[in-house]
């Protein structure tokens, strides 16, 4: 029993229809339910953002994928390699390294091995002496050492390198491009080259040299022979030193003025797995034109689906009309279409990651390279679906918000 003091019950208050308040399970159930009854139209609305989210994930994979075999390269290499090289006087001659560089080089302490090619200016190489002297191919000539493979972190595709017969006889050692170049993809027998009006016996083919690439379009000779024949001197053009990983900067600091102490400061010395790390970098750059395709892509797709939901909105006045007069509030309607748009442009967001990802596996397996897709991609190819969707559907959903309860039910 109540007492007279006391307050009457309050009457149940109805269900709050405040569209702050409107339970998300509904909301994306009626959402799920707007797409589920028009299937075929979602899909191919969520294919033009499938396609532009696609596309941007597979350029950053892509790239990523590229980056990351260069510089697992790099590492398994090293990046201990530094190399040493004449540089240039106040007139533009170029200085020239000492015969004693490469030895004094190779007493450091902080040196493990050095090596040196010798550039042999005047000869080139020819498959045959019928080839036009012109057509040299890009090929350059080069005495070497003995242990220049083992220097760069090479070996050798076919073959042997240069050894201590090769400093009495001519014989030739090719660099992987100018193999190709020669036509020749494997050594044996008598196989020879027309070197500098003389025939070369072709005794290996090296595989690419990755931390100089110029030395894959080279023929390689020895020293004793290209002195002999071609009057090659032996002051190096270039020297290859491996250091001590734990004083790489040590070393740098102390090798110019090793390889020439008269004049330290026409030597230079520069660190080539610095210059890789710095290409991957800026291979990472060239992508930023390819997204700009892809998010053409992506502007395509939003009009797609701010055009479907237009439609949509026409198609369903009747709808709209019927809860409005249940008790739907503007935003209630407003809140459905922009959660119907967002949720499709996520879906096809989600179906473009998934291309690609795949994508970018295609490629990764084809080249034989790591398949790698950043984390901010998978994070991302969803989200911006979704932030696509909710501005696709502003209008959409504005439109169809201010439809009366009596006019859209007047269309039915």
């Amino acid at each position: 029993m109540t007492s007279a003091t006391e307050a009457p019950p309050r009457p149940p208050r109805p269900a709050s229809i405040d569209a702050a308040r409107l339970p998300v399970r509904e909301l994306v159930g009626t959402a799920l339910q707007g797409l589920r009854t028009r299937r075929l139209r979602a899909s191919l609305s969520a294919l033009g953002i499938a396609i532009g989210i696609g596309a941007m994930v597979a350029v950053v994979g892509v790239s990523a994928s590229a980056q990351a075999n260069l510089l697992s390269e790099i590492q398994a290499l090293g990046t201990n390699l530094l190399t040493v090289t004449p540089g240039q006087t106040f007139l533009g001659q170029n200085e020239v390294l000492p015969d004693t560089a490469v030895p004094s080089i190779d007493h450091m302490l902080s040196v493990e091995s050095a090596a040196a090619v010798y550039q042999v200016s005047s000869a080139n190489v020819y498959r045959t002496p019928l080839v036009p002297a012109a057509e040299t191919g890009g090929i350059g000539v080069d005495a070497a050492g003995d242990n220049l493979p083992e220097v760069m972190g090479t070996s050798m595709a076919s073959g042997h390198f240069l050894n201590s017969v090769s400093n009495e006889f001519p014989e030739a050692v090719l660099g992987w491009q100018a193999a190709q170049v020669l036509q020749i993809n494997q050594v044996g027998g008598h196989l020879m080259v027309y070197l500098g009006n003389t025939w070369f016996t072709v005794v290996g083919i090296m595989k690419s040299a990755v931390l100089d690439t110029s030395l894959d379009s080279t023929v390689f000779i020895s020293l004793p022979v290209a002195e002999r024949m071609f009057q090659t001197q032996p002051n190096p053009s270039e020297i290859y030193v491996r250091a001590d990983q734990n004083n790489v900067v040590g070393a740098s600091n102390l090798l110019a003025a090793t390889a020439d102490p008269q004049n330290a400061d026409g030597v230079q010395v520069s660190r080539p797995s610095d210059a890789l790390e710095a290409e991957a970098a800026a291979k990472g750059q060239f992508t930023t034109l390819l997204l700009g395709l892809g998010a053409v892509a992506l502007l395509v797709g939003a009009i797609g689906i701010a055009n479907i939901m237009v439609i949509s909105v026409l198609e369903r006045r009747g709808e709209i009309g019927l809860r409005r007069a249940l008790g739907a509030t503007r935003r209630h309607i407003s809140a459905q279409f922009l959660t119907e748009s967002a949720m499709l442009a996520a879906l096809g967001g989600i179906a473009g990651l998934a291309l690609g990802a795949g994508a970018t596996e295609v490629y990764a397996l084809t080249r034989h390279e790591p398949f790698v897709v950043p984390l901010y991609a998978l994070v991302a190819a969803p989200a911006s679906g979704f932030v696509i969707g909710m501005i696709a559907g502003l209008y959409p959903a504005a439109k169809a918000a201010r439809l009366s309860p009596t006019e859209a039910l007047r269309s039915t």
